[in-house]
């Protein structure tokens, strides 16, 4: 990217002469033609916001307001949907290029401001480039018609989740723009509106509220909006033969919930547990964040479950399979909806405060998993204690986990981000003491809604809240190689790895296989 030159470099309110201002003008203006000509004849290449684990994930000099979705579904979960996507933004610089994040599908067009525009990919880059150069702060419109394609090369899994009767999405942690071009990363969230047009005898539902649902001709556009911005890594849409059941939540809070027609009564046991799962997390750190919730049943083999916004996606097989305790199911969609607050609401600015999201998220679901006759917290961080060491020489310290292994982008998704990360929040529990952990938590998704956050962020409001300098505390506890001594329980030491606790007292990460 290249600016256009701005000033003269001459004293403000200097005189000179007329002929040499007009001379002036001539050379700012042929040096401008030239920078704009040098712009659009070289090569194009993909940005990043440089992010120390995904370095060209998302693009710099514009943000984001809001995002317009629109997929045409043919029936068939193997074919290219039609699509359309457009993105209202704010300059942040002058731009002769736009980079969008874009990597599966075929661009039919690019408009910027309704005027055509070119465009060519570069790695997982959409280049755009329109007719004039964009100005620093200037609202901006570009409307991209492409197909998004559920079926992709064998080594590139995400995006699309084709499911046993159609499609859902799991976007995290990159992967939103194999589905549609975006700024694909947390640090610019937006608002969504997404319409899907399907045949009549589908249903499709998506993140936020409906707004309305219109037959022509066979089929159905179904369109949805939030009503709080959403990073595109938690965009959900859902196609299939699906029934949508309503409850009600605390103080009101709509809850649907998105099930196969066919399983309808089996599943009801465990969806009408959600409305007191909500009050339960309520009564933990204050009011539910969003418009909506509810819980996405998938008929699909994804080896996970996801905290799409106000609309979580679970493996069908997690609540019919006989394998699974009930307290250890009930903790995972617990586990779940704590990520609405911790992870939505308040998203990290970087992927390396990934801990914040999962390391709080996994600490609700061991608080719930001993009230419902799992292993106490106590028992848990105490196992966790003795793999932290290895998980950190696997995966890093918390809050600087490993980069992705090649091929393997969900991988950042290491215990060292679960129960790692749930063990620092142990840890300074034990430090700070409850009073204050608890008025930390709280005062945390309040300050921080519908925006972004960081480490540092929640050190200074733990540090603000409890009175104490805690910089020694959480170098070592987040970014040190070695697991610190507990506070509390000096008793607690590592396991050798012959020792490892069972897969029992550690519960698999909720986004691993």
């Amino acid at each position: 990217m290249l600016l256009t030159p701005r000033s003269s470099g001459l004293r403000p309110g200097a005189p000179r002469p007329r002929a040499a201002s007009r001379r002036l003008k001539s050379a700012l203006l042929a040096s401008a033609v030239s920078v704009c000509l040098v712009a659009a004849s070289a090569p194009a290449e993909p940005l990043g916001v440089g992010d120390r684990l995904f370095p060209q994930l998302g693009n710099p000099g514009y943000d984001v307001a809001a995002y317009d979705l629109s997929f045409t579904y043919s029936g068939s979960n193997s074919k290219p949907l039609q699509a359309v996507t457009t993105l209202d933004a704010w300059t942040t610089t002058t731009l002769d290029r736009i980079n969008l994040d874009f990597a599966r599908g075929k661009v039919e067009s690019v408009e910027v401001n309704g005027r055509p525009a070119t465009f060519e990919s570069a790695g997982d880059d959409l280049v755009v480039t329109p007719e004039t150069p964009l100005t620093a702060g200037s609202w901006t419109r570009i409307t991209v018609r492409h197909t998004s394609d559920p079926v992709g090369p064998g080594d590139r899994e995400g995006g699309w989740v084709r499911t046993a009767d159609g499609l859902a999405m799991a976007n995290q942690a990159d992967v939103a723009h194999l589905v549609f071009p975006c700024n694909d990363h947390p640090s610019d969230k937006a608002m969504f509106t997404i319409r899907i047009t399907a045949p009549d005898d589908y249903t499709a539902v998506a993140n936020g509220l409906p707004t309305g649902a219109e037959r022509a001709g066979g089929t159905t556009t179904w369109t949805y909006r939030t009503q709080h911005p959403m990073a595109t890594e938690l965009a959900q849409v859902s196609i299939g033969r699906s029934t949508v059941l309503h409850r009600d939540g605390p103080r009101g809070l709509p809850v649907r919930d998105v099930v196969p027609t066919k399983d309808r009564a089996v599943l009801e046991p465990w969806l009408k547990k959600t409305p007191d799962q909500i009050t339960w997390m309520e009564n933990k750190v204050g009011p539910y964040p969003f418009e909506t919730y509810g819980v996405l049943m998938a008929e699909a083999d994804t080896g996970f479950e996801l905290e799409t916004q106000t609309l979580s996606l679970f493996e069908k097989d997690l609540f019919t399979e006989p394998g699974y305790p009930k307290w250890y199911i009930e903790s995972i969609m617990v586990h779940e909806l704590s990520h609405q607050w911790f992870g939505d609401s308040v998203s990290p600015r970087v992927w390396s405060d990934l801990w914040l999201n999962e390391g709080h998220a996994t600490w609700y679901e061991a608080l719930y998993a001993e009230e419902k006759g799992g292993p106490t917290l106590q028992e848990r961080m105490k196992a966790a204690y003795g793999a932290s060491d290895r998980w950190r020489a696997a995966g890093g310290p918390p809050a600087l986990p490993k980069p992705p292994a090649p091929g393997e982008k969900i991988s950042i998704f290491r215990p060292n981000v679960y129960d790692g990360a749930a063990l620092a929040l142990f840890a300074l529990r034990q430090e700070i003491g409850v009073k204050a952990f608890e008025q930390l938590e709280r005062d945390w998704v309040r300050d921080h809604r519908d925006s972004t956050a960081t480490t540092a962020d929640f050190r200074r409001l733990a540090e603000e809240i409890s009175g104490r300098d805690l910089g020694d505390f959480f170098q070592a506890w987040l970014y040190g190689e070695r697991t610190p001594p507990m506070p509390g329980h000096p008793d607690w030491k590592p396991t050798p790895a012959t020792k490892a606790p069972k897969a029992s007292q550690v519960p698999r990460a909720t986004k691993t296989p």
